[in-house]
């Protein structure tokens, strides 16, 4: 199975969907846009979201990070002034220390991100989406043009949103394994993730929405009841005039989205006759335990085998 996934909003249906499979049948494109250096070090939130779950090391309270981190080093770093704008667990730290090793000796961040997971014991196929830079820059009406994370973390997402803009992306394209990847599948699942931050700079790089639109496409929906899952999505929409409603969801992927998974709290109407020739399903998206995880992996995985079929 093939995914394109952001951070917090992913672990959860991967977690479903590994109940069905073994890890090595799952392969997960990651957003590389929000990566950045701290304390001589390059940090992946979403990649080491997936690379900790397939591990085993996830924090599944928080969902990011690892579980049962200590602080000890960002503490002392503090503590001799030395401020880092997120909070880097130890366990955490080494990851990042592994991987950026392996770039400093001349490998690309698909065959760092390839080595370290290995070593961490992931057997899922985890692809950065392209090797070069790129970075996600939030144009508030506060500030004008901020890095994400300084928007997101430093700034609690408080900020109002003008757009956002994907420095590097220009000169960016999908790696030669993110390539054969998306060539190789037939149906390409994109999970509830952030579109502005997480799934559009995937989806930005040189020829992947080409890709997308000959292959069968299905979403889940991050908006459930006029509220994102988790983050600033619903704040993102109110921001740039969307409707906090899985429509708008539909309308960012309508040119090359075949079905978009719904909550059934938001099946109405106005959903049901949503976009033609985009099939509409409605179930319990909110996965809060892995009874839900699982039914709703079950689903997707049912409706993947009767298109292949």
């Amino acid at each position: 199975m093939l995914l394109l996934s952001g951070g917090t909003g992913t672990p959860k249906l991967l977690n479903g969907i590994r109940q069905y499979m073994p890890d090595e049948e799952i392969t997960v494109i990651v957003n590389t846009a929000e990566d950045l250096w701290v304390s001589g070090n390059l940090i992946c939130p979403d990649i080491d979201t997936v690379i900790y779950l397939f591990a085993g090391m996830l924090d599944t309270d928080k969902w990011w990070g690892v579980n049962q981190d200590t602080f000890h080093t960002h503490k002392a770093l503090k503590m001799a002034g030395h401020n880092e704008i997120l909070q880097i667990g130890d366990r955490d730290r080494a990851t990042h220390i592994m991987r950026s090793g392996f770039i400093r000796q001349g490998a690309s961040l698909s065959e760092a991100v390839s080595r370290t997971a290995s070593i961490l014991g992931a057997k899922a196929n985890i692809l950065p989406m392209c090797d070069e830079k790129v970075s996600t820059l939030v144009n508030t009406n506060e500030y004008g043009e901020i890095p994400f994370q300084e928007y997101f973390v430093l700034r609690k997402f408080l900020p109002t949103v003008k757009d956002f803009r994907f420095q590097g992306i220009e000169k960016a394209k999908p790696s030669q394994a993110v390539m054969l990847a998306l060539q190789k599948a037939d149906v390409v699942v994109i999970c509830p993730s952030n579109p502005f931050v997480s799934i559009n700079p995937i989806i930005s790089l040189d020829g992947i929405r080409k890709i997308l639109r000959n292959k069968y496409v299905i979403a889940v929906s991050p908006i459930i009841g006029g509220k994102s899952v988790k983050g600033p999505l619903d704040k993102m929409l109110r921001e740039l005039r969307y409707e906090v409603h899985p429509l708008a969801i539909l309308e960012m992927y309508k040119d090359f989205l075949d079905c978009l998974y719904v909550d059934t709290t938001d099946f109405t109407d106005k959903m049901k006759n949503g976009l033609s020739g985009i099939i509409i399903k409605a179930e319990k998206i909110l996965l809060p335990d892995i009874i839900a995880r699982k039914k709703l992996a079950e689903n997707i995985i049912k409706q993947i085998e009767e298109i292949n079929y």
